[in-house]
């Protein structure tokens, strides 16, 4: 197996780093300037495209001997996966009231740490497997294995957030379906298939880092971005008031998959 080029993936590190900081800098500026915040969840998949294309600049200068190919590669799946997240949460928040919780925070004063240091530090941690893939090679056999299972995952992971958003989205718009549960298409699977779909993406994006024996610390980042989907600002804070706001929502939770597409569960015989 060829050597990982750690001193130069080190100084990556570095690069990315200060790159994230000046973008959270400059959404914070925006921000500051339109008097509200919300713009900070574009800027969120945007982020991660714009650390993997710094990566594969820094990359081609400090690692000439690296595939080029996967660096592409990577570019690409992630500028797919980020431009469709932003464009989605752009059209999502277009005239609608600032979120709350940035309200809050404005007031509070806290927002530019609470929000745009944070949301920073954790882009810069998820994105560590974009980085890690973009360095080094392997041997031909074991990198075909990773590249093809890495992008059928990264595919299954888009489909299922893509067309999750865009069901919901029909659903919602329609006035008829105002207070009502939104349990069809993927929906009917898994009550939330476009975190598992994120979760999916953020494996694929994993798997492809694993050419080399490093790609096991952009696991680290991968497992970030799953938890927190689980667990963190995703699933779990979706669902701590929903049941007060759509009254057949517990009735949902009791038949559907909290996050992995199963079959639904038989209705409770009262």
């Amino acid at each position: 197996m060829n050597p990982y080029p750690w001193a130069a993936w080190a100084v990556n590190l570095g690069v990315t780093a200060v790159a994230v900081a000046v973008l959270m800098a400059l959404a914070f500026a925006i921000g500051v300037r339109r008097g509200r915040h919300d713009g900070v969840d574009v800027v969120w998949g945007l982020g991660f495209v714009w650390v993997a294309l710094v990566t594969a600049v820094t990359a081609t200068v400090l690692d000439p001997a690296g595939d080029s190919w996967r660096r592409a590669l990577v570019v690409v799946l992630v500028a797919v996966w980020g431009g469709r997240l932003a464009r989605h949460i752009a059209r999502r928040n277009h005239g609608k009231p600032e979120d709350r919780r940035y309200v809050d925070l404005r007031e509070r004063g806290s927002i530019g740490r609470r929000v745009y240091l944070t949301q920073g530090a954790v882009m810069w941690v998820v994105s560590l497997p974009v980085q890690v893939a973009q360095y080094g090679t392997a041997a031909a056999g074991w990198l075909v294995a990773v590249t093809v299972l890495g992008v059928l995952v990264w595919a299954v992971g888009f489909v299922f957030e893509s067309v999750g958003d865009a069901q919901l989205a029909r659903f919602t718009a329609d006035p008829a379906n105002r207070g009502e549960v939104m349990d069809r298409g993927l929906w009917r699977f898994t009550r939330h298939p476009n975190y598992f779909g994120d979760a999916c993406v953020w494996w694929g994006l994993g798997i492809l880092a694993l050419h080399h024996p490093a790609g096991l610390i952009g696991l680290v980042g991968v497992a970030v971005i799953t938890v927190n989907l689980v667990k963190g600002t995703g699933a779990a804070l979706l669902e701590r008031d929903i049941s007060d706001r759509r009254p057949g929502y517990a009735d949902y939770v009791r038949r559907t998959s909290g996050f992995l597409p199963l079959p639904p569960r038989s209705p409770q015989p009262r």
